[in-house]
């Protein structure tokens, strides 16, 4: 018997920025195979991994936004964490098994008059429940085979860190200003440490990724509605099944897609001829004009007729393209 060939289906140019806020119990990879359902997109990816049970904000890139994700995972990071005292866990938050106790709890003085420490360039070791790579192999997968994981310590910056409120004697809430690869889970489990007890994580949520914050978050939940009311629109006959929709063609479900060059927003932007344009597109470094331009060295994005067309480096007056966007 012949095997029936499955349809494949659709693939659209979606290029831009989305802001998701992630729900809790749902990994980040999870919640992008989510977001293929929706726009169908032909390239996708998310800059900066959520743990399942963390929340809030989780960029995703669309189409020619890839190109930018680098410039987001460099971007300061803000989280809000509940840490509970008194107990750490293997994973230094909820998910792990529990493998020591104290039964002291600091108080709101103790707490204040230690967050000094833990602000500014300072030492941390990564959980051992962690994506770095330990002899090419993801830490979490040794951890949870049972091997022994030694992670060495990493300079990281912490920009802020605030204590928000003490709930109770076994709970505080923090919020954390930080930079790259700094871990949370890590900063409850020293705090816990050098309050002579120990803490986990028992709530973590992100509120910010570089330029990206709550106010510009959508829900999985909100995005399905968008695209379902789309799809009412259409007319399917009984038993067939529905069809895929351009989502280019969903103003509602559209209008969440950031610029491209929202990534971009900590450098110069550049406005260049369509000849220049031209020149740039091929990957031809082009000689900026007016008395405005740059002389350098610096990193700026060029954009022609409202587009962007590429980003790159300055230098005396000479713009050399890094990246050649197709938009």
């Amino acid at each position: 018997m012949a095997r029936r060939q499955q349809r494949r289906r659709p693939r659209f140019p979606v290029n831009g920025w989305l802001v998701l806020d992630k729900p809790l119990n749902l990994t980040s990879n999870d919640a992008l195979g989510q977001l293929k359902r929706i726009f169908h997109p032909e390239k996708v990816g998310h800059a900066g991994t959520l743990d399942p049970l963390a929340t809030g904000c989780l960029p995703i890139a669309f189409g020619e936004a890839t190109k930018t994700v680098p410039y987001i995972m460099e971007g300061r990071k803000v989280y809000r964490f509940e840490v509970t005292w008194g107990t750490q866990t293997t994973s230094d938050d909820a998910e792990g098994e529990p493998v020591e106790t104290s039964d002291v709890r600091p108080t709101q003085e103790d707490i204040l008059a230690i967050l000094p420490e833990f602000r500014g360039s300072i030492e941390q070791v990564p959980p051992i429940f962690s994506a770095i790579k330990v002899d090419g192999n993801r830490a979490y997968d040794l951890a949870r085979e049972g091997e022994e994981v030694k992670l060495e310590a990493r300079v990281i910056e912490v920009h802020r860190l605030d204590l928000l409120e003490c709930i109770d004697e076994n709970r505080a809430v923090f919020e954390a200003e930080c930079g790259k690869g700094t871990y949370v889970r890590s900063l409850a489990r020293d705090l816990g440490e050098r309050l002579g007890t120990c803490g986990y994580v028992t709530d973590l949520r992100r509120l910010l990724v570089g330029p990206f914050g709550e106010e510009q978050m959508v829900t999985l939940d909100e995005l399905r509605a968008a695209k379902e009311a789309k799809l009412a629109e259409t007319e399917v006959e009984e038993g067939e099944e529905p069809p895929v929709l351009n989502p280019l063609e969903n103003a509602e479900l559209i209008s969440y897609i950031k610029p491209v060059e929202t990534a971009l927003e900590q450098f110069a932007e550049v406005r260049i001829t369509s000849d220049a344009a031209a020149k740039v597109k091929r990957g031809n470094p082009v000689l900026l004009r007016g008395a405005d331009a740059p002389i350098g060295p610096e990193e700026v994005y060029v954009v022609s007729g409202g587009k962007l067309i590429a980003f790159g480096e300055v230098s005396k007056g000479k713009f050399s393209p890094k990246r050649v966007f197709n938009l």
